[in-house]
């Protein structure tokens, strides 16, 4: 049990951020602030070679660091780490209302959108065959079968329409002689014979 509580740790933090997204351009402060924070975390959940790929850090977190803009960040943010293995999840500590509204939103959604899934799941459950169902299946297949036929002879149809056209605007031989030398290839008159 307590090799399961070291891997699962759980720590506060407030991570000042000011100091670091001050000294770059407005232009990049918002992210300068997003590394800021996981470079704080790299540093505080002792993750090895302090390697900022293994620190996830939440969509509302993000939202909340991104909420005034590329050129305002906040200027210290609570947030909340969980170290499982060698991986820390961030979360926000505190969100504001709006995000806090989103933030539920979007879980409403999803557990609509699992519900919906466990229905379309008990849903697909064969059914017996009947006769009025085999028929209707033949029936369908027919009418695709049609369907493809009709689709091939519009498709043929436009091909014919295609080839036509581009024969009227094709050049006609004249006489004999330019029949003759368009089927070798060349015009001899062209060589300067």
């Amino acid at each position: 049990m307590e090799k399961e509580n070291i891997k699962n740790i759980e720590r506060e933090y407030v991570i000042p951020l000011r100091r670091r997204w001050k000294i770059s351009p407005r232009y990049q402060r918002t992210n300068k602030a997003v590394k800021t924070v996981k470079e704080f975390l790299a540093r505080h959940m002792k993750i090895r070679d302090r390697d900022l790929d293994k620190i996830k850090i939440e969509t509302h977190l993000n939202e909340l660091l991104w909420s005034r803009g590329i050129k305002n960040p906040p200027s210290k943010i609570k947030v909340k780490a969980i170290k499982e293995g060698d991986i820390v999840r961030v979360e926000a500590a505190e969100l504001p209302a709006n995000i806090k509204f989103k933030k539920l939103r979007r879980e409403k959604v999803e557990n609509a959108a699992k519900e919906i899934a466990k229905k379309r799941k008990v849903e697909k459950v064969p059914e017996e065959k009947t006769e009025e169902n085999k028929t209707e299946t033949e029936q369908e297949k027919k009418n695709v079968e049609e369907e493809k036929k009709e689709s091939t002879i519009e498709a043929e149809e436009k091909i014919e329409k295609a080839e036509a056209k581009i024969e009227k605007h094709t050049t006609k031989t004249e006489s004999p002689k330019q029949e003759k030398n368009l089927r070798k290839g060349y015009n001899q008159s062209s060589r300067g014979h």
